[in-house]
C-alpha cells in the first residue's frame, strides 16, 4: 500500500469523529434503499443444495504467494470516512486500510450482502458444484451461516492463525448451537432484536403481546420480514422455547401472528425501512434491531428501545470462508486483526452494534465514553441473561417453516 502510517492514523481518527459517523451516512440515504423485498428470500429457501464434504470438495490455499483476498459484507457495516482524492470525495475504510498496510494483503471489499437468502441464491450454484464464488470471506447471519456449514460449503478455520479470536471472543458467543467450537465461523458484529417505539406518539410499549393486541397501536405496528426474527417472539408468546420447539408449536405461533394480521393490528412486515417509518410516524412501535435504534436516537431522542418482557433475540453476523476460496490464511489474518480490542472499538464506534471482542469496551472509552456505557453495544450479563437464538433447522424443515410464515405475511 502506498499510504504511510501517518495518513492511516489520521483516517482512523476521522472515522471516529461524530461528523463522519455511520449516522452521517444514513442521513443522506434512506435505510429503505438497503432493504430488499422478501421475494428472493422465498425463492432461495425453496432451492435444494448439494451436500459437500472435505473429501468431495478440496480447496487450495494460495495465501503464501498471493497477498490478496475478496471480502463480501453488508452495506454500512465497517468504519468509514470521506476523503478527497483528485478533487472528489470518496469513501475509505480506515481500519481496513490499516490492515492492508500492516499485513501487505490487498483486500477487495465489496458490500454485496443485502439479504441472507438473496446472497444464498447468488452463490448456491457454485458452492453446490464445488466451484469458486470468487470470494474469500463473506458475512452471514447465524441461521444462514449454519445452513451453509451443514451443507459442507464452508472451510474449517485454523485456530493457530486466530490467537486474538481465541483470547478475546466474548463468552456468550463462543458456542452457538450450529458451530459449538467456532470451527467454521468468527462473529463480525452481533445485535439484539427487540421493540422500538416513538415516545412522542405513543406510551411505553413493553412486550410483543402489547404490539399484537393494544388497541391504540392498531395499524401502527410493523414486524420484521425475515422468518427467524419475528417467529422467535411468536414462539415465546406461545410458551415455546425458540431454541427447541416442535412443528405444532411453530404452527400455533403462526396462527397467533395470523390473528394479528387479520385484525389489522400489523401495518407491514419490513426490512430496514421500519426505521424511517418510525421516525416519520407511519408506525409508532415496531420490532427493531438495536444498532439501528442507536443511530436513530442521535437525531431523535424520542425513539426508545425496549427489552420486551418475553425476552430478546441475540444474533450474530459471522465471517466464514467458503469452499474453493484460495486465500484462507489471508482471511484468517484479517479475522485475527479485527479481534484486537482497539480495532474492534474503532469499528463499533461507527456501526453501533454489539461488539463481540472482549476488551473493546475499555478501548472505546478513548474514542467515545458515552458509547462505552451503551448497553446496546456492550450489554451486561443481566441483559444477556434473557436472550434467545433460533433453533438450527435442516433444509426441508426451514423450507416448510418459510412457506408457513410467507402465507401469513402475504409474501
Amino acid at each position: 500500500m502506498s499510504q504511510d502510517r501517518t495518513t492511516l492514523d489520521a483516517l482512523a481518527r476521522m472515522s471516529q469523529g461524530r461528523g463522519l459517523s455511520r449516522r452521517g451516512f444514513l442521513r443522506g440515504a434512506s435505510l429503505s434503499a438497503l432493504a430488499l423485498s422478501s421475494g428472493p428470500l422465498l425463492a432461495a429457501c425453496g432451492t435444494e443444495g448439494a451436500q459437500q464434504t472435505t473429501e468431495s470438495c478440496v480447496s487450495e490455499d494460495l495465501s503464501a504467494t498471493e497477498k490478496r483476498l475478496h471480502w463480501s459484507n453488508w452495506p454500512l457495516y465497517i468504519d468509514q470516512a470521506k476523503v478527497k482524492q483528485n478533487g472528489e470525495k470518496v469513501t475509505v475504510y480506515p481500519s481496513l486500510q490499516q490492515f492492508q498496510e500492516e499485513s501487505g494483503i490487498e483486500v477487495e471489499y465489496v458490500t454485496d450482502v443485502n439479504d441472507n437468502a438473496e446472497f444464498f441464491g447468488i452463490v448456491r450454484n457454485q458452492l453446490a458444484d464445488c466451484q469458486s464464488t470468487g470470494r474469500d470471506i463473506f458475512v452471514l447471519t447465524d441461521y444462514m451461516a449454519a445452513r451453509m456449514v451443514n451443507l459442507g460449503w464452508i472451510q474449517k478455520l485454523d485456530r493457530a492463525n486466530l490467537p486474538n479470536v481465541e483470547a478475546n471472543l466474548v463468552e456468550n458467543l463462543r458456542s452457538p448451537g450450529w458451530d459449538k467450537n467456532r470451527d467454521y465461523s468468527v462473529p463480525w458484529q452481533s445485535g439484539l432484536t427487540g421493540i422500538a417505539y416513538n415516545s412522542k406518539l405513543t406510551g411505553e410499549v413493553r412486550s410483543f403481546e402489547e404490539l399484537l393486541t393494544r388497541s391504540d397501536l392498531k395499524g401502527k405496528v410493523s414486524l420484521l420480514s425475515e422468518m427467524q426474527d419475528t417467529m422467535i417472539f411468536m414462539l415465546l408468546l406461545e410458551g415455546a422455547n425458540p431454541e427447541d420447539f416442535t412443528d405444532d408449536e411453530f404452527s400455533a405461533a403462526c396462527e397467533r401472528l395470523q390473528k394479528a394480521v387479520d385484525s389489522g393490528q400489523i401495518r407491514a412486515f419490513t426490512g430496514n425501512e421500519y426505521a424511517q417509518d418510525l421516525v416519520k410516524g407511519n408506525v409508532v412501535a415496531c420490532e427493531a434491531w438495536s444498532g439501528d435504534v442507536i443511530q436513530l436516537q442521535f437525531d431523535n431522542p424520542d425513539i426508545k428501545f425496549v427489552a420486551p418482557e418475553e425476552g430478546l433475540s441475540l444474533w450474530s453476523d459471522n465471517m466464514i470462508v467458503p469452499n474453493k476460496a484460495t486465500h484462507k490464511t489471508n482471511a484468517e489474518m484479517l479475522m485475527n486483526y479485527y479481534y484486537q480490542p482497539e480495532v474492534a472499538a474503532q469499528v463499533a464506534a461507527w456501526v453501533n452494534y454489539i461488539c463481540p471482542v472482549a476488551g473493546a469496551q475499555e478501548a472505546m472509552t478513548k474514542i467515545d465514553p458515552s458509547l462505552a456505557e451503551n448497553q446496546l453495544i456492550f450489554p451486561g450479563a443481566d441483559l444477556l441473561a434473557n436472550t434467545y437464538d433460533f433453533m438450527s433447522l435442516d433444509q426441508k424443515t426451514e423450507q416448510k417453516y418459510q412457506q408457513q410464515f410467507a402465507a401469513v405475511i402475504g409474501a
